[in-house]
């Protein structure tokens, strides 16, 4: 059946790998996800604090400090992390770990070697590694990213986003305006530049506008989240904001009916 003339080239994710150097792996659940990674003797595992779900019995774990994920002294007050947990197999057969996701969100695997050895993401999207695998803190093109590199021919990722994910391939040229905050990944052959819309303060602030765009122009591959996660946590607080407004005005309306009865009482 022939696609709609109005259908543009995304396609859902599909992951893709050398056979000869794939490592085994099964990512189970459809929101909430857990990758299951198979471990031989001696292999390891590089996560994000806090993301271990279970592991089997010759698994050991460890805290590791990496300069290259170094982060400002007010960041770590915050509590953003300063390690990563290693989770190495030391038995004599094969291991597994269950890797999960911090939150409502899909788990991208990403075979770096498809991708020319490396790929950026956003600051919080890095969940683990397999291999040789490095991960940089770095400014790209005054945008704050994650560069994760194969430190040798080989080297798997996988990342965090939310919602549905969609590909992108950009052919040489092709432009694309996107929400900063939709983009999940990215290769680094893209020119990325940020724009600031100039929208109305109200229209901004009552109407939820995007203040912020990127115009990302080919050629290069780029993932897109339809529901970033600071998009979902800004929609539960201001649900949480109604709510308690709400309490405070039947709080206030029967608390004006008590005070009216009891000055009644005196008249």
């Amino acid at each position: 059946m022939a696609a709609p003339f109005f259908s543009t080239p995304f396609q859902p994710y599909v992951y893709q790998s050398q056979e000869d150097t794939i490592t085994p792996f099964q990512i189970l659940g459809g929101e909430a996800q857990v990758v299951q990674i198979m471990l031989k003797p001696q292999e390891k595992v590089i996560a994000k604090p806090g993301s271990m779900c279970y592991m089997s019995g010759s698994i050991e774990m460890d805290n590791t400090y990496t300069p290259e994920q170094e982060v400002g002294v007010v960041q770590w007050i915050l509590g953003k992390s300063v390690s990563s947990i290693v989770l190495r197999n030391t038995g004599q057969n094969d291991g597994f770990v269950g890797i999960a996701a911090p939150s409502l969100a899909r788990i991208l695997p990403l075979d770096l070697a498809m991708f020319g050895g490396d790929i950026l993401c956003q600051p919080d999207a890095f969940l683990c590694s397999v291999h040789d695998v490095k991960v940089v803190n770095t400014v790209y093109q005054r945008h704050r990213a994650r560069n994760i590199a194969a430190a040798g021919a080989e080297g798997l990722a996988f990342i965090i986003a939310g919602g549905s994910v969609v590909q992108k391939n950009l052919e040489v040229g092709e432009v694309l305006t996107i929400d900063v905050s939709c983009i999940a990944a990215l290769t680094p052959s893209i020119n990325f530049q940020i724009k600031y819309n100039a929208a109305p303060v109200r229209r901004a602030v009552f109407g939820g506008d995007n203040v912020v765009t990127a115009t990302l122009t080919g050629p290069g591959i780029v993932f897109i989240q339809s529901l970033p996660f600071h998009r979902l946590s800004q929609r539960i607080a201001r649900l949480r904001i109604d709510n308690l407004l709400l309490r405070c005005t039947h709080i206030s309306v029967a608390g004006m009916f008590i005070v009216n009865r009891y000055l009644k009482s005196f008249i």
